[in-house]
């Protein structure tokens, strides 16, 4: 029962710290859709949701995945009911779209679970791409344990600088895409500070749907675009 009273204690707060008053989400790249292909994203994204929050066994997880579905399903259950009156409603739009990408995140390993070390990295190769799923700021898991085995080989490389450049595919506007990029680099960077590297040993920017790593029309969702690359250096 103390268990039961504190989740719902704290679902209640994190409600209240998410009210639209106190909390906007980023703007979603859905909101340049049409009105057709806005409403049938909407319904699959709230199927997703009332799914999600139906399912007992996300429910009693210790993750935050459970209050993402309920959010999700409240939001985009809103952006409909607008776009069945002819308006795009811009805030809901952009709640639906950041919480069901918060819930369709993989969820964290338990904290008992045993993480076994990662092998050290080529230092004759100090340059890595880190990958993200579309429209999300947070490395996918293997991103992030790729972070984990450069901070624990800098020691043994004797790197001192950390370049952490983002960048977005071309989905989205221009403007959308430049501050995803810095998102996810400052996201990144977090991860290497995290893992020991000084914040003035790292230089962050982000540049946005530049410097494609695959070349594609404007508008195409290509993973391997969506990427952090951090370079290491002596100097």
């Amino acid at each position: 029962m103390k268990n039961g009273v504190g989740r719902i204690a704290s679902f209640g707060l994190l409600m209240g710290m998410m009210s639209s008053a106190a909390w906007a989400a980023p703007a979603s790249p859905l909101l340049q859709l049409s009105k057709a292909e806005l409403n049938d994203t909407l319904r699959s994204r709230y199927d997703t949701a009332v799914a999600a929050s139906g399912d007992a066994s996300l429910r009693a997880a210790q993750d935050s995945r459970w209050t993402w579905a309920v959010e999700a399903k409240n939001q985009c259950g809103i952006a409909i009911g607008f776009i069945k009156s002819g308006t795009k409603d811009a805030d809901s739009i952009n709640k639906c779209d950041e919480f069901v990408a918060r819930l369709s995140a993989s969820p964290p390993p338990p904290v008992s679970a045993a993480v076994p070390a990662p092998p050290a990295l080529d230092c004759t190769a100090p340059a890595v791409s880190i990958f993200f799923d579309w429209n999300m700021d947070t490395p996918l898991p293997e991103g992030a344990a790729t972070v984990g085995q450069l901070t624990q080989s800098v020691g043994q490389c004797g790197w001192t600088r950390f370049g952490v450049t983002g960048y977005t595919d071309t989905s989205g506007s221009t403007r959308y895409n430049d501050g995803l990029s810095l998102r996810r680099a400052q996201n990144v960077a977090s991860l290497l500070g995290q893992g020991g590297i000084a914040a003035d040993a790292i230089t962050v920017s982000g540049l946005g749907e530049t410097q494609l790593k695959i070349e594609t029309a404007d508008g195409v969702r290509e993973p391997m675009n969506r990427r952090v690359e951090i370079t290491a250096s002596t100097n």
